[in-house]
């Protein structure tokens, strides 16, 4: 199973990501140039946290619209597996992998934290390490992460099951029905606020990421 990491000017947690999916988990992984147009050796797109462009007009804004989100798109639509985390999240509703947006937090300040996220759904590669309800620890990094969505849009996203993950307790950012990360309607697709790969190495104190990461390797290479 092959890893891609895309890197735009901005990134920031470009690495953290590949150390979990090579030095973690053995996987091939390997870091894609937001200008590389070539995904075809890919089975896992991630994109990750950071600032991609300086978030210089709107998060995620300019990031779409680099050749390598044309091929990310394509990948999506063969039905294989793409991960935003965090600025990946805010990527992938600027270019309509994902519905709704990310806004900015409701106390407009920058948030660094570790919060409760509760699992909501199972049957998914990205979920099914994961139990029913089960609360994970997960660290937050973020100044716009509100997702925010019009009132038929998020009623089609509750409707569908779309939501995988929900802050649970105090919502740190305002984000909709506490909504932290959610697939799209075929499930392949995942955007997260919170940041797995950084509660992936027990040496950190916390590992409850890493088992987003196993369950979906355990998932395509099981249909190689």
């Amino acid at each position: 199973m092959k890893f891609g990491v895309v890197v735009f000017p901005g990134s920031n947690c470009d690495r953290d990501v590949a150390y979990v999916t090579k030095n973690l988990m053995g996987q091939p992984t390997r870091m894609v140039w937001h200008q590389d147009t070539e995904l075809s050796d890919l089975d896992v797109v991630i994109i990750p946290g950071g600032f991609s462009y300086g978030d210089y007009l709107r998060c995620g804004a300019i990031a779409q619209f680099s050749p390598v989100m044309q091929q990310v798109i394509e990948h999506a639509q063969k039905g294989k597996p793409v991960l935003g985390i965090c600025n990946g999240f805010q990527v992938l509703t600027e270019a309509g992998l994902l519905p709704g947006a990310l806004a900015r937090n409701q106390d407009l300040h920058f948030i660094c934290d570790r919060v409760p996220v509760k699992v909501e759904r199972t049957d998914l590669s990205w979920t099914q390490n994961y139990q029913t309800g089960e609360i994970i620890t997960l660290p937050i990094a973020h100044g716009e992460g509100r997702f925010y969505a019009d009132e038929k849009t998020l009623s089609e996203i509750e409707d569908n099951g779309q939501v995988l993950f929900r802050y649970e307790g105090d919502n740190p950012n305002g984000s909709l029905n506490n909504i932290a990360g959610i697939c799209n309607s075929k499930g392949n697709v995942l955007g997260m606020m919170p940041h797995p790969e950084r509660a992936s190495d027990s040496m950190l104190g916390n590992s409850d990421g890493l088992k987003l990461f196993q369950g979906l390797l355990e998932k395509v290479t099981a249909l190689v």
